[in-house]
């Protein structure tokens, strides 16, 4: 299931679409119409009943094997819907690979390769016969570096997210409420959020999926602004079909939905799961939704609508042209995977043979898994590694987990487990494993290839109590793993790294003089021995998936270089990071007790240390790499077709994601990079834009991230680096006029290699 935590605090949370063509650009609107078309088409032959089955999970649907699923219209030759999830690959499944995380996604800093994955991703899930994918996951998710569910998505930046959002939609094509023993309903949190904040931030890379042509979009368990998200006509109505032009249709999270009528009339068009067994809550739509339009609360249009924005992508993505049947595993894996053998459900299915999937994936992963490590520290060039040496492995995350191939669900322990390497969260999000490579297996076969030595020692309490008994001689290189576990439906306890991290890296330093310190983490964990000076190098590999050895080995080696950057920034301190969860109330009584008010604004993670000069550990942005890049101080602004008028041009009309000119390429900066170093590598320059403080209100972060490119370099070799804007990246959203602006007086333009690593800058009024 798709079962958010109370505090992971998005309005929305994706589904796409699987298509079965390369969708390289987004979605035409010309596509949409003629999908829509035959969607009117198809749902004008349907009678009622038929017509709430479309939008009702569960309703006269056969036991398809999917946690979720719409039933069939077998004389109109319609064979249903399946839903499945995860964003990290094709969940409660086998013959399926664990991709790498959306947060190591996200550090790739890589369009080409945040499409890749998303491609292989798509091929998977249609090759398992699913219609829906349940991801990825965007809000920004970040605002507290907490919450259980940050490694599903693409970090707190709502560019970044914005764009690898974008990327995904391409390739692919939280708590609920509770009811006490005494039957006193207490309502889930509600995220009280402003308008601008709303725009600019939340709302951000929903807009980018929207442009890029998403067909389906999940609403969430809690509240925004008091309202459920599921019955919120700000959120379902003005913003996503109106403002951003959505066409496709909103599907509940799972047991998201409160209401029948005010959830349909306020812009919800199907309910997930529904009252599909015993096993499952309450249903508002199906047999409810039926008796509301009898009755007249929900109007026959309205109920045509819905289903018509249904059927739509299903035409848009040729799902009714010889699409897969769904893997007739799928049902044994699933109760097996989900309840254990032996547990008795109300339908059961035969114990076949998984449809493999896996084809070639696990170059992409291999890839991106490297590709999203970040290195951190690297004193007196400790990194790449040798040949021929003597090297220790250290720590709980280095061999193959003791649980088996790594379920982790719900309802487990929030610290994950002991022993063993982590490369997934928990949760929906999670996928079993079929293969997995694990540091301990890829290294000891790349050490041993070439005449060097291992020695190893995997308790984690033993090493912190500096028992190191058993390794002698002192290795070349120590590389001590370690991990924090992450799942939605819990937060963090910490942002430490667990199992007594902190004190192994201590006794480690204390043993060897060149350890190396390698985390697998959902995102922001605290390093408070970074500066230990025998800790000579860090590499933040976050949830590489299932290569997670054969990616860190390409690292340490250099067969690849490193060229991640961080989507998030480290804090020093838990304190400096912003803001807190909310997980404790005053009156745990009180319906209405939950309230989450977003007093920050815009200020999450690198703005909030912008805005109250705070010096972070490590930056939003930064990443080093094995060779040095430089950057030329001049940077040069051209407007395109200008001069710009402050607001869009409204006659050109609207497209999938808004206003057509909110997508126009309006301006463009130029720089130069250079690779000053001896190595092949990487470099990602990085373009900010501070918006005039005099002509804009009184929030306006100091800066915010509004381009960015991956770009190979030879030694000596220098390219130009070219950031294209549209108008949307140019504007702030003015909640008087509901209008996005251009802002009037001088822009500042800031290039450089991380948010506080500023090479070039310049100054640009682009209103006259």
């Amino acid at each position: 299931m798709h079962i958010s935590g109370v505090f992971n605090l998005t309005p929305l949370v994706f589904i796409i679409k699987l298509s079965a063509a390369d969708p390289g650009a987004p979605i035409p609107p010309t596509a949409w119409s003629a999908a829509s078309k035959k969607a009117s088409d198809f749902v004008s032959q349907l009678d009622l009943s038929e017509k709430i089955g479309i939008v009702s999970g569960g309703y006269n649907t056969p036991s398809l094997p999917c946690v979720g699923a719409i039933g069939a219209v077998k004389r109109l030759g319609f064979n249903g819907l399946c839903l499945s999830d995860g964003p990290t690959g094709y969940s409660r499944s086998d013959g399926a690979s664990v991709f790498p995380s959306g947060i190591t996604t996200a550090a790739t800093w890589d369009k080409h390769l945040m499409y890749e994955r998303a491609v292989a991703l798509g091929e998977e899930f249609k090759a398992k016969g699913a219609h829906v994918h349940l991801g990825p996951s965007t809000g920004p998710l970040g605002r507290s570096a907490r919450a259980g569910r940050n490694w599903e998505s693409f970090g707190p930046d709502p560019y970044l997210a914005g764009v690898a959002m974008d990327a995904s939609v391409r390739g692919i094509q939280s708590r609920t409420n509770t009811t006490l023993d005494d039957g006193t309903i207490i309502e889930g949190i509600s995220s009280n959020i402003d308008d601008r904040t709303l725009h600019e931030l939340y709302i951000w890379p929903f807009a980018n999926s929207v442009h890029a042509g998403t067909s389906s979009i999940m609403c969430a368990y809690n509240r925004v602004n008091g309202n459920y998200s599921c019955a919120n006509s700000n959120i379902l109505q003005t913003i996503l079909k109106d403002e951003l032009a959505f066409p496709g249709y909103i599907v509940s999270d799972w047991y998201a939905t409160h209401s029948t009528a005010d959830s349909a009339n306020t812009g919800l068009d199907m309910e997930m799961p529904g009252n599909v067994s015993a096993l499952a809550g309450p249903a508002f739509f199906g047999t409810p939704l039926l008796e509301a339009v009898n009755g007249g609360m929900v109007n026959q249009s309205r109920l045509d609508d819905m289903a018509k924005r249904v059927m739509a992508p299903y035409f848009l993505l040729g799902q009714d042209q010889n699409y897969p049947t769904v893997d007739p595993s799928s049902g044994a894996v699933f109760s097996v995977y989900q309840y254990g053998h032996g547990y008795s459900l109300p339908f059961t299915y035969p114990e076949v043979e998984a449809r493999g999937v896996r084809g070639n994936h696990s170059d992409i992963i291999r890839q991106v898994g490297a590709a999203g490590t970040v290195l951190l520290k690297n004193k007196n060039g400790a990194l790449p590694l040798k040949d021929r040496m003597n090297i220790g492995l250290f720590g709980n995350d280095v061999s193959y987990p003791v649980v088996g191939s790594v379920f982790r669900d719900i309802g487990d322990s929030p610290e994950g487990y002991e022993m063993g390497t982590l490369d997934v969260g928990g949760g929906s999000g999670t996928v079993r494993h079929t293969k997995l490579v694990t540091p301990l297996e890829a290294i000891q076969k790349r050490v041993e290839s070439t005449g060097g030595r291992v020695q190893m020692l995997f308790d984690n309490d033993i090493v912190a109590g500096g028992l190191f008994r058993t390794i002698y001689p002192t290795p070349d290189a120590c590389l001590l793993f370690l991990k924090a576990f992450a799942t939605e439906g819990s937060d963090r306890s910490s942002l430490e790294l667990q199992w007594n991290a902190t004190m192994a890296v201590e006794s480690t330093a204390a043993m060897c003089p060149n350890t190396i310190v390698v985390t697998h983490g959902p995102g922001v964990v605290l390093m408070p021995w970074a500066d230990n000076e025998n800790v000579t190098a860090i590499l933040a590999a976050h949830y590489p998936g299932e290569e997670t050895g054969n990616s860190i080995v390409d690292i340490l080696w250099g067969a690849t270089e490193p060229s991640g950057q961080l989507p998030y920034t480290v804090p020093r301190n838990a304190s400096d990071y912003g803001a807190p969860i909310v997980d404790t109330v005053v009156d745990e009584k009180d319906p209405n007790a939950w309230q989450s008010d977003f007093v920050e604004g815009q200020m999450i993670d690198y703005r909030h240390f912008d805005a109250y000069n705070i010096d972070p550990l490590y930056e939003f942005g930064f990443g080093l790499s094995y060779t040095t890049f430089e950057m030329g101080d001049i940077l040069e602004v051209e407007i395109v077709d200008g001069p710009l008028s402050p607001i869009a041009n409204i006659s050109l009309g609207m497209i999938p994601g808004g206003l057509q000119d909110l997508w126009t390429t309006c301006a463009i900066v130029k720089g130069q990079v250079t690779n000053s170093g001896d190595r092949a590598g990487f470099v990602v320059p990085q373009l900010y834009l501070s918006l005039p403080q005099e002509s804009t209100p009184a929030g306006t972060p100091l800066k915010v991230l509004r381009g960015f490119e991956k770009i190979f370099l030879e030694p000596g070799e220098g390219k130009e680096v070219k950031f294209e804007l549209m108008r949307r990246d140019l504007s702030f959203w003015d909640v008087n006029e509901q209008m996005w602006v251009i802002p009037t007086g001088a822009v500042n333009f800031l290039a450089g290699f991380s948010s506080r690593d500023i090479k070039a800058e310049t100054k640009f009024s682009l209103i006259d």
